[in-house]
């Protein structure tokens, strides 16, 4: 029977880690996913609210026109706000 040796290299050690946090990362999606089947509608409703809301504040104003392309490709109802395009509209 081999024996481990003290001294693995580091192609291998890299593996491992990698291994690793790819089956810590799969377990805590599972850990969230379970959570959610245990909150109620109107919280994860509030919660989603307060993500979209942060999210709406931190995306740089430079980047609102390609995000919102993307946005209007995946078929969902927000839109960014845009200074530029906003101030345009408003001058009408």
């Amino acid at each position: 029977m081999a024996r481990p040796t003290l001294h693995a290299s580091p192609h291998s050690l890299q593996q491992r880690l990698q291994l690793w946090q790819a089956a810590r990362t799969w377990a805590r999606l599972i850990r969230e996913a379970e959570r959610l089947w245990r909150v109620d509608v109107r919280e994860l409703h509030r919660l989603a609210a307060g993500e979209l809301g942060q999210l709406q504040c931190e995306v740089p104003q430079r980047m609102r026109q390609r995000v919102n392309r993307w946005l209007k490709r995946y078929g969902v109802a927000t839109r960014l706000w845009c200074a530029s395009i906003n101030s345009a509209s408003a001058q009408d």
